[in-house]
């Protein structure tokens, strides 16, 4: 790692204390990153400084609160009025988020690049930039006028069609175009979470060319700028199969996964086999934070709702034909999951990919698309919500690992497979 040591930033004393100690037992939690010092000034959220940095956004005086979040995509279109970020719409899709027991939302808003080679970025989307600041305000105020957080999440769109992470600058000078125009996308919704108090501030998402490669020390760097910007906590989102190669961890303060584990190899697997494969994943998770000495957090999970769902997550609805819906597929998934995640002591949470800026809205994805609003993985989703999470000390019956515990025996019944 290049990043500074976090041993610069601590006492010797302070070096001697473990991870898990500084998850709880010292008031407000204090998680003291590789940011550099700055002079003294007004605290962001109006609790008092107690060290280098503290992130009452995530903390509470007994020790952290999980994270129960969704993630609430945006419905930008012109030829959709009225539906989108800070419209009436939104207000009921909020309604629907503080039933379903969620404590957390993030918002995602894009910068265009054209295909896989480009090295420049359009902050505006599918509406003029200024009008996309001004309903992500009337979003963050709504939300925070229920007491919900906000994360917000700067994504990449390619236009052509592929993957963000295999963008590929290629010359020198091809990366030093992207990184000032990467820069300058970045540094206008870090001011923007300042000025809006945003709760937690996403680097980006899914960047594995640049965080994994020699170009990290780069991004360690933009990471520096725009703590100079934004003063509460910072993440990044990695796509769960990189997250261990990923470089930057150590300067930022949680750590992010989207967090599409498979659950099995093959088709039909029984509730045992669920079970083994999210015992994997929880082992990866509790390894991730014990390794960087950071706490993680899904910044996106979800299976669509299709048999077979959990093998391979991460295919996007439009991919797929021959489909057989399954809601029960997908509420087993879910359950098996959370089941195991939710019990490890360093992990804060996760949010749900995805539902959208108006819930009634169904002409956004399939089907048999990611939205759990509705189905039975709903009731998966309210039964974990409702749950105490081991970081928040819960005691050990509250979450026991194991698929579909979270489930009563009525609702299992009404799940096949």
């Amino acid at each position: 790692m290049r990043a500074a040591s976090l041993a610069k930033n601590l006492s010797p004393s302070r070096r001697r204390r473990s991870f898990g100690a500084r998850l709880g037992g010292l008031g407000l939690v204090l998680l003291a990153g590789t940011a550099t010092p700055r002079p003294e000034q007004p605290p962001p959220y109006g609790l008092p400084q107690l060290g280098p940095r503290t992130f009452p956004a995530l903390f509470r005086p007994k020790g952290p609160i999980a994270m129960r979040g969704v993630t609430l995509g945006p419905i930008e279109s012109r030829l959709q009025p009225n539906r989108g970020y800070g419209s009436p719409s939104f207000d009921v899709t909020l309604d629907e988020i503080e039933r379903l027991g969620g404590n957390w939302l993030s918002l995602t808003v894009f910068g265009r690049v054209f295909d896989l080679t480009s090295t420049s970025i359009d902050p505006a989307f599918e509406a003029p930039l200024e009008e996309t600041l001004r309903n992500m305000t009337e979003a963050a105020r709504m939300a925070h006028a229920r007491g919900l957080k906000v994360m917000l999440v700067p994504h990449l769109w390619v236009e052509s069609g592929g993957w963000r992470a295999e963008l590929n600058p290629g010359s020198e000078e091809g990366w030093r175009r992207f990184r000032d125009s990467y820069g300058r996308f970045i540094r206008i919704w870090a001011e923007w979470a300042e000025r809006n108090r945003v709760e937690l501030f996403s680097t980006g998402v899914e960047l594995r060319f640049w965080v994994t490669s020699s170009e990290a020390k780069t991004f360690q760097a933009l990471v520096a700028e725009v703590r100079d910007l934004y003063h509460g906590p910072l993440t990044y989102a990695s796509n769960w199969d990189d997250a261990d190669d990923t470089e930057i961890w150590r300067s930022l303060d949680v750590i992010g996964v989207n967090g599409f584990y498979p659950l099995h190899w093959e088709n039909s697997p029984s509730d045992e086999q669920l079970d083994r494969g999210a015992i994997e994943a929880a082992r990866r998770v509790r390894a991730l934070g014990e390794r960087f000495e950071r706490p993680v957090f899904f910044s996106e999970f979800g299976y669509t709702t299709r048999k077979d769902s959990m093998v391979e997550p991460w295919l996007w609805p439009e991919q797929l034909s021959q489909i057989v819906p399954s809601e029960a597929d997908q509420a087993r998934s879910y359950a098996a999951l959370l089941s195991q995640v939710c019990a490890e002591p360093n992990f804060l949470g996760a949010f749900v990919w995805r539902m959208y800026s108006d819930i009634a809205d169904l002409s956004q994805e399939p089907a048999w698309g990611f939205n759990p609003w509705g189905k039975q993985a709903e009731s998966v989703l309210r039964d974990a919500f409702s749950s105490r999470f081991a970081v928040e000390k819960a005691p050990a019956a509250t979450f026991e690992p194991g698929a579909l515990r979270l489930l009563s025996p009525q609702k299992r019944q009404g799940l096949p497979h």
